[in-house]
């Protein structure tokens, strides 16, 4: 009796120590140079993810550009189980899966307010295609915040891109700028500051805040903020990863990652708000360096063309890429997101 009872408790013994050994999590982040977000919401988050989900992570943080991966690798990376944990700049791997960008077209998400009923609206079938095609489980999706337009050339309104060479990011935003008149150049965040300055491109979009925090309106005399799109990215873990999690852990891990989300998307939209104003010199600014560039006013006439991209030009260049890789796609599209935007 004294040995089944000895044995009994080496067993518990075993079983406790076992459950108590920690979960190595290897977390691919998002780029330094994107600013704000990734120091006070990201890399916190992940670096305190083990206190606040009440789990025995390790948990090793690296952003991308760090480690010497480039964003638009973050759907490969996710599938090679290389990171447990991966950022997805949705415009920057949307070539590897076009269905993703689906979630932020031109024209689709004009404030934050739409773009919260887009997401919610696209989340499930957002996350059946990474599991399908890429072993991935979403567990968040938040925007930087509507992207705008800065430029070393004197402008007035969107007219006056044509024939300017305009930074973009994707094929959405190529097809738009093309359709107004200017000539789209692909060129990766962090190259793009120079470019301005050497004259590369004459413009430029991206986030208010990360445009401030990477120097653009030291090169840069006008600033537009007209939201042509809002910069969704994702959290998503490898699927292998995933599934050695017990179902409670699952749900802790799924509750720490749902209270970032939520708190994201208010910090974005705070640095919006303040970033505008800090380019153009305006008070209050406290988040980011106060410039003085000129402000472009946003006229009806600007509002309307990137509004109507959405039916024009965006989508229909979209669909196109999309069902050629995804039989359905543009129907999934207008299924789930036609109720929101009113195209059918």
């Amino acid at each position: 009796m004294r040995n089944v009872l000895a044995a009994t408790a080496v067993l518990a013994f075993s079983v406790a120590a076992h459950a108590q050994e920690p979960i190595k999590l290897r977390v691919a982040g998002n780029l330094l140079a994107t600013g704000l977000i990734q120091q006070n919401k990201e890399q916190p988050f992940f670096e305190n993810l083990a206190k606040k989900s009440g789990l025995p992570l390790d948990v090793d943080y690296k952003p991308m550009d760090v480690v010497g991966i480039k964003d638009a690798e973050g759907l490969r990376v996710l599938k090679s189980g290389l990171f447990d944990v991966v950022t997805l700049r949705i415009a920057q791997v949307s070539r590897d899966e076009p269905f993703l960008l689906g979630a932020d077209l031109v024209g689709l998400n004009p404030n934050y307010d739409v773009a919260r009923k887009v997401v919610d609206a696209y989340r499930e079938a957002f996350d059946k295609r990474l599991q399908e095609r890429f072993n991935g489980k979403l567990l968040g999706i938040w925007p930087f915040g509507p992207q705008v337009l800065f430029c070393n050339a004197t402008i007035g309104s969107l007219a006056d891109l044509k024939g300017k060479k305009v930074r973009v990011y994707d094929q959405s935003l190529a097809k738009f700028i093309e359709q107004i008149g200017g000539i789209p150049v692909s060129i990766s965040f962090g190259e793009t500051q120079q470019s301005l300055q050497r004259g590369v491109v004459d413009c430029a979009i991206t986030g208010p805040s990360s445009a401030n925090s990477a120097g653009w309106p030291e090169v840069t005399t006008h600033f537009m903020p007209i939201g042509f799109q809002i910069a969704l990215n994702a959290y998503a873990m490898n699927l292998n990863s995933w599934k050695k999690l017990t179902p409670e852990q699952q749900g802790k891990l799924t509750a720490a990652f749902d209270e970032l989300e939520r708190d994201t998307w208010a910090y974005s939209k705070e640095l919006f708000d303040d970033a505008v104003r800090c380019n153009v010199g305006k008070e209050p600014c406290t988040t980011v360096k106060k410039f003085k560039m000129t402000e472009v006013p946003v006229k009806e006439a600007d509002l309307k063309t990137v509004q109507d991209a959405i039916a024009a030009v965006s989508l229909p260049a979209w669909s196109e890429v999309c069902n050629k890789s995804y039989a359905g796609c543009s129907d999934a599209w207008k299924k789930l997101l036609g109720p929101i935007t009113g195209v059918k």
